[in-house]
């Protein structure tokens, strides 16, 4: 073993992922202004809305899309770390239903700190993920910066009728999602030591998954809304899509697919930091959960899954393209799409 693969990364980072990420009612703190923007009629969705990405009318029945993700290391392994948040990044692409054209690296380093190999191992981790999503890592920037970060800007395409949004749920939906929870509890588990021997690379191999799946998902007119839970957790991003919806989302806690053998982390109250903040962030528009399933719900993910909204009529044609890429673990609903009520999640 060389001296820069003893180097643990994630003991270089106060956060981990995106648990970093800033909590819900921080950040709207952060964004209230009272500054009123020109309209502009091309963009099609920017800060108006809770959404994955910005995009822009480019004519032709065709949006640019374009976002920005980064963060400090949720695994120890350099070349892992660049992979995951390389796939972490341009998820954001898919969940609004584009295909990825071009990515721009972002990378802040401890030079003092942490030898430049590893940097060089960040940004090829990079390269192979854009590789895999038939995308150039075009350029980047960088910096010298107390802790490692790391990103991607990522820009892509979307037919405009394909373009699906996180507020635009129909009452009747089916509620999907495309991959396990439980990222933030086994990445802290592994962080403290306490990760079984069983559960060591579980996390990471999730996490450098791309959600090519949205791409494809899009051309189904039946699904009517799509994001990807990240850092505010399964049930911070349904509370986004519920209530940019204007409905309230019931969804029940058996059919929603967890790693297993979370009991054992949880029970020696392995969680981020973010967990706690995710859950006072919305506490009060819950109904029906317990401090068991607090751990599980509000866990941040990194490059989770997508979830998805379909239209009853649109459900067999859903799972069945589900089945066909590989995702037939996740080709059931774990809830549904309401009238608004008094709670915007209800759990059962």
């Amino acid at each position: 073993m060389t001296e820069n693969q003893k180097i643990k990364l994630t003991q270089f980072s106060h956060g981990a992922g995106c648990g970093c990420k800033i909590a819900p009612g921080v950040l709207d703190e952060i964004l209230k202004t009272n500054f009123i923007a020109p309209h502009n009629e091309k963009l099609i969705v920017g800060n108006s809305s809770k959404d994955d990405a910005a995009v822009y009318d480019i004519g032709n029945g065709q949006g640019l899309i374009s976002t920005t993700d980064f963060f400090m290391p949720i695994v120890d392994d350099a070349l892992d770390f660049g992979k995951i948040a390389s796939a972490n990044a341009i998820s954001d692409v898919y969940a609004m239903g584009g295909k990825p054209l071009m990515a721009i690296a972002i990378l802040g380093w401890p030079i003092n700190k942490l030898p430049v190999e590893l940097a060089q191992q960040v940004i090829e981790g990079a390269r192979i993920i854009c590789a895999e999503a038939g995308i150039p890592l075009a350029g980047g920037h960088s910096i010298d910066s107390p802790e490692p970060i790391f990103g991607l800007a990522v820009s892509g395409l979307v037919d405009l009728k394909n373009l699906k949004q996180n507020n635009t749920a129909k009452e009747g939906d089916f509620i999907y999602i495309t991959k396990k929870i439980g990222v933030g509890i086994l990445s802290t588990a592994g962080k403290r030591g306490l990760l079984k021997e069983e559960h060591i690379g579980l996390a990471a191999k999730q996490m450098m998954q791309l959600n090519k799946l949205g791409e494809k998902a899009s051309s189904i007119k039946g699904v009517t809304a799509m994001t990807d839970v990240t850092g505010f957790a399964l049930l911070g991003h349904l509370i986004e899509m519920a209530e940019g919806s204007n409905l309230t989302a019931e969804i029940t806690y058996s059919k929603i697919p967890l790693f297993e053998g979370l009991d054992f982390y949880t029970s020696q109250k392995c969680m981020p930091g973010n967990t706690q903040k995710n859950w006072k962030s919305f506490e009060t528009k819950v109904e029906g959960i317990t401090e068991e399933l607090i751990f599980t719900l509000c866990d941040p993910q990194t490059n989770g899954g997508l979830l998805i909204t379909v239209n009853p009529d649109s459900k067999n044609e859903f799972e069945q393209l589900l089945i066909s890429e590989g995702y037939e673990n996740f080709a059931k609903p774990i809830g549904v799409m309401k009238a608004k009520g008094d709670k915007v999640v209800t759990i059962v």
